[in-house]
């Protein structure tokens, strides 16, 4: 599965922010972490500023905070707000339906496609971040010998 990157920003912009739901991040904090464009980091801001994900704070130290609840937003929830998550076969000249083999093999996509999305689905922010945490950890503990 490959995200576009709108969907990638995004997830990495909520993830950031679901962290620690009290701070207040700017577009140019999240993308100097990142080393992403600020430019294309603020539109994906505004469309989750748009769907209710983040608040957008103004005023002096204003900046983003995150809006939802970690525990119930998912991570399908934010990629298709970037995104749909059906696959198509890239055979422009074909008629799905004509060939058995492209049946098939659309049959096939489409049930990757939907286990991909029961997967994503099941995965809250928390849990996420959770997971990131017990590797970091884990990472350190290996890093210092222990």
């Amino acid at each position: 599965m490959k995200l576009n990157k709108a969907s990638l920003l995004g997830l990495i912009a909520v993830l950031e922010l679901a962290d620690d739901p009290e701070q207040q991040l700017s577009t140019t904090d999240i993308a100097e972490k990142y080393d992403i464009s600020t430019h294309h980091l603020a539109k994906v801001m505004r469309n989750l500023v748009h769907k209710g994900v983040v608040q957008a704070m103004r005023g002096v130290g204003g900046g983003y905070r995150f809006a939802g609840n970690p525990n119930r937003t998912t991570l399908l929830d934010i990629i298709q707000l970037f995104e749909t998550m059906e696959s198509e076969l890239d055979l422009p000249h074909w008629s799905k339906a004509a060939d058995p083999i492209i049946s098939e093999l659309q049959s096939i996509t489409n049930e990757i496609d939907d286990v991909t999305k029961a997967i994503l689905e099941t995965i809250t922010l928390s849990a996420a971040l959770k997971n990131m945490h017990l590797r970091s950890e884990a990472a350190q503990k290996a890093g210092n010998g222990k």
